[in-house]
């Protein structure tokens, strides 16, 4: 699937630079067409020599260098790649992609290229897990950029975490499952619920829950790369819609029902990632509600249950939804998809530290009608998305058939 593929790898200065010689050898024998680029501070890791002999072509090291048949050296890099990997990355190259700083001829080809950047991250797990680098990572996310990785393990400076650049083969997979479902979703639309939900209790306060949203932006936003129309409703979050797709903002459950219902017909499938509130308050003060005594009673009723609703009126559409328990993962799960009508289910074990809500990664469990469960390990929700949209892919062609 990567036969004749062009691809720019970026190297940034870490050690993981040594893994990256395995990667272009891994691509090259896949028959993708190579070409190399690293920065001044990788070349402290490893030489150009050994890429120029993997890649089967020059490596490219200095914007400044004189450039051969009049082509400036990071446009013509920018123009001609498919795809630019970034492998490693380290929290720097990151950090300036991030603030739009192009001061180098590998940040520079990047910013230059309409080509899909794949970014494999590989830091101290500290280093990664600083908020900063997070936002950065987040920023680019919203802007299109994919992240795969990082994976979990022993690191070089002799620390156990997050932060091991993945693995070549591992990388060499996901690219040729990014090559060849590009189009996949093509004249399909798939609506999306993201987010939580808010509900008023006065002009100031309001029930509401730890939902990023970030699951369902990134289903989105993969679904939209992949060639659907994607209709993505979400309630407050601070995440900027991914770009293609059709944004409707909500706030309340009830906003959620009524648009969710509005626009239902028009979808193939449903991904319901939303965190809905069960309950609203029974009656919402229409001024600032002031303390009175140690306590205070609040009556709540019942919101509508879209999912359910959804069930109900799906026919022929694929419906998939989201279970966040923190006991019996499984047994809820297996009961919501019988009793919702769904067709798939992610199930999340919401106890588990550094995964879920206001997290950039997730794990679990996908569960189908038949009865079938697979394990998803820890990874982005990135990563989670292609695998979610990989089984409704599946299901579309069965309907077809």
């Amino acid at each position: 699937m990567l036969k004749g593929t062009r691809i720019v790898v970026g190297i940034s200065g870490g050690i993981a630079a040594y893994k990256s010689a395995d990667l272009v050898s891994r691509l090259r024998k896949k028959s993708a067409l190579i070409k190399v680029v690293m920065t001044k501070r990788a070349e402290e890791f490893i030489t150009p020599l050994t890429f120029s002999s993997l890649s089967g072509n020059e490596v490219a090291t200095d914007m400044f260098s004189c450039p051969k048949e009049r082509e400036i050296q990071h446009i013509s890099l920018a123009h001609w790649a498919e795809y630019i990997i970034i492998a490693p990355a380290t929290a720097n190259f990151i950090g300036k992609v991030a603030s739009g700083i192009a001061d180098d001829l590998l940040t520079t080809t990047v910013m230059a290229s309409k080509a899909g950047v794949v970014i494999v991250p590989a830091m101290n797990t500290n280093m990664y897990n600083n908020p900063i680098v997070q936002r950065n990572i987040e920023d680019l996310s919203r802007h299109g950029y994919l992240f795969f990785g990082p994976a979990e393990g022993n690191l070089a400076c002799g620390d156990k975490g997050t932060g091991r650049m993945e693995e070549p083969e591992a990388i060499v997979e996901y690219m040729e499952g990014l090559a060849g479902v590009k189009g996949d979703l093509e004249n399909r639309t798939v609506l999306v619920t993201a987010g939580p939900t808010r509900e008023a209790l006065d002009p100031v306060r309001f029930l509401s829950n730890a939902s990023s949203g970030r699951m369902g932006y990134s289903i989105a936003g993969t679904a939209a790369r992949r060639g659907a129309r994607v209709i993505l409703i979400s309630g407050p979050t601070n995440l900027e819609p991914p770009p293609s797709v059709e944004f409707v903002p909500v706030v309340s459950a009830l906003d959620m029902y009524n648009e969710v219902m509005r626009r239902f017909p028009e979808c193939d499938v449903a991904i319901k990632t939303a965190a809905v509130s069960d309950y609203r308050p029974a009656s919402v003060s229409q001024h600032k509600i002031k303390k009175t005594g140690d306590g205070m009673s609040l009556a709540l009723v019942r919101n509508p249950d879209i999912l359910s609703e959804l069930g109900k009126i799906k026919g022929g559409r694929i419906l998939v939804g989201f279970a966040a328990e923190s006991t019996n993962l499984l047994e809820y799960a297996r009961e919501k998809i019988n009793k919702k009508n769904l067709d798939l289910i992610v199930a999340n074990d919401i106890t588990r530290k550094g995964t879920g809500f206001d997290s950039d990664a997730n794990e679990g469990y996908i569960l189908d009608s038949a009865g079938a469960t697979e394990e998803l390990p820890r990874m982005s929700k990135m990563q989670m998305a292609d695998i979610i949209l990989d089984k409704v892919v599946s299901l579309l062609g069965k309907d077809s058939g």
